[in-house]
């Protein structure tokens, strides 16, 4: 077995955490801080351009010595030299998880299964820098002999939300084309975006690891047969290109085989973005750029990997998730970017998060008696202030919050950014210290309300407070930055997934929906014996087919 099995619950960390949290766990922060002047510096990692202050989390110095040494009992050490020396740690698909190799400037040996990835990676890599360039400067042209506007990436799940928040993310340092993602089979989705497309001037990238995906090739066909309205079937091969596995398929439709870029099994999904799925990215930000964000990426996992436990930012961020899923019991975790450009980042976690560690079978085969994985959900701040933040604020349920923000605004407005910032510093503030009924009762009576009014209104203004927040503060975004992002909450993936003794990298959730799925559709041409299915499902089925006919 790759990774140890070991069952947390039985370490002696996890029963230190759980005498230890019956003495914390109703503690204010104020009253900690009160307590330690140097809290503050004592929780605060200071890296490269990321400032991360875990300060404002309901833990104390004891809380975490309890859970490094939960991360040693565990042998996290261990299981990150097999992350980074290519060893079958998804055990349950028989593959490596080597996305990390697909970010190292250097192309340092890495081998998969005794085989050397690197060769293959660098020639992947001149592949995606020599059709980015050709199509960027408007050498590669459509049918019609004209340079191409608009890229549309077709592709679902990992295949989609990476490149999609990444080219939103950096969409200050895009160049003249557009780039467009269509994902969803709802046929409305890509009919919209067609109505936005030339197909003389247009590029598909079509990514698909099987070429079989049934959203994925729905699209691409409806695609296809908009785009032969207008051209021939050999123009297909100046206007598709493919990220796939599955050379013949491919061909199949009619894409060149020169314009297929290689996917290999040992890069899952949803963490796929560094490789040749990032196609759409590179065009859309140009190579330079790609690259920047690729070493960015690496620069955190030379991080993560060398650095001790307690300056470890992907490893402290984990322990804290830990002590509030399993010990607070807590169910969800909110991540706001204070910037609009990360507007689809806590998307993108969702899928990254919840298809990761959203497992109740640990490594054993044995269903876990712990809880694993968060509820990950998120919107850029301010506009999440003026929505739910009054649940975060004074609610009933216990919400950790990442506050992630940029010191430097791009386009340089200082009034905007000094309002935005200025939100971003409050919040965390206040959900740390709340507001006493004693301040609330001044601040009414400063109003000049009369007495019945103040009595009245003061249990509706107090807010308690002691609500943990974790802030990381960047110089600014850039694509090395966001690499580093993003990398950073792909090894906290990883931490939390060894800590609860789960498979992180398989999906096999997704799965039976897409089967019922293809039985249901079967029975909706009449063509097929209906399968028998609960009442509700049948009645369901039974009146959309009224409704179709």
């Amino acid at each position: 077995m790759a990774l140890k099995s070991i069952n947390p619950t039985t370490t002696n960390a996890w029963k230190s955490l759980k005498s230890h949290f019956e003495t914390i766990q109703n503690v204010h922060m104020t009253q900690l801080f009160s307590q330690d002047n140097d809290r503050a510096n004592k929780m605060t990692i200071k890296w490269e351009d990321f400032y991360v202050d875990y300060s404002k989390n309901r833990i104390t110095s004891e809380t975490l010595k309890l859970l490094l040494q939960l991360a040693n009992e565990v042998d996290l050490k261990d299981a990150i030299t097999k992350y980074f020396s290519g060893d079958v740690i998804n055990e349950t698909e028989g593959r490596a998880v080597a996305h990390v190799a697909l970010r190292d400037p250097k192309y340092t040996d890495f081998f998969v299964e005794g085989d050397n990835v690197m060769p293959e990676i660098r020639h992947v890599k001149k592949l995606i820098k020599d059709f980015t360039n050709e199509v960027v400067s408007g050498e590669r042209k459509g049918f019609t002999n004209k340079q191409f506007t608009d890229i549309v990436n077709i592709g679902i799940g990992g295949s989609d939300l990476g490149p999609a928040m990444v080219v939103d993310s950096l969409q200050y340092y895009k160049n003249h084309l557009s780039t467009h993602f269509v994902s969803n089979v709802d046929g409305d989705h890509v009919n919209e975006v067609l109505k936005k497309l030339n197909p003389e001037t247009t590029l598909f990238v079509i990514v698909s690891k099987t070429f079989t995906t049934q959203e994925t090739l729905s699209n691409a066909t409806t695609i296809k047969k908009w785009f032969l309205k207008s051209a021939s079937q050999a123009d297909i091969a100046k206007h598709f290109v493919a990220v796939s596995t599955n050379i013949d398929k491919v061909k199949d439709f009619g894409i060149a085989e020169n314009n297929i870029f290689p996917m290999w099994d040992w890069v899952g999904g949803r963490f796929s973005l560094w490789s040749a799925v990032g196609l759409s990215i590179s065009l859309s930000v140009g190579y330079e750029h790609f690259e920047e964000m690729l070493l960015g990426a690496h620069k955190m996992d030379q991080h993560f990997k060398h650095e001790e436990f307690g300056q470890n930012i992907p490893v402290v961020h984990a322990l804290l998730s830990i002590w509030y899923t399993n010990f607070f019991e807590v169910e969800s975790e909110a991540v706001i970017p204070y910037s609009q450009y990360l507007n689809q980042f806590a998307t993108y976690l969702q899928q990254a998060i919840m298809e990761s560690n959203g497992k109740s079978v640990d490594r054993s085969g044995k269903k876990v008696e712990y809880q694993t994985g968060s509820i990950i959900w998120g919107e850029p701040g301010t506009n999440s202030q003026h929505a739910f933040f009054q649940l975060i604020h004074q609610g009933t349920k216990l919400i950790p919050a990442d506050f992630i923000g940029f010191a430097e605004s791009l386009h340089g407005n200082k009034d905007h950014q000094d309002k935005l910032m200025s939100n971003f510093i409050a919040q965390t503030e206040a959900l740390l210290n709340g507001k006493s009924r004693k301040e609330v009762i001044t601040e009414l009576e400063n109003q000049h309300l009369s007495k019945e009014d103040v009595e009245r209104l003061t249990p509706f203004k107090i807010f308690e407070g002691n609500k943990p927040t974790t802030t990381i503060l960047i110089h600014k975004l850039t694509p090395e930055s966001l690499g580093k992002l993003i990398a950073l909450y792909e090894h906290k993936i990883f931490v939390e997934g060894v800590i609860w003794n789960i498979f992180s990298y398989d999906q096999f959730g997704v799965e039976l929906g897409k089967q019922l799925a293809n039985t249901i559709l079967k029975e909706f041409d009449g063509n097929s014996s209906i399968t028998e299915h609960d009442a509700s499902t049948q009645n369901i089925l039974e009146y959309y087919k009224s409704l179709t006919v």
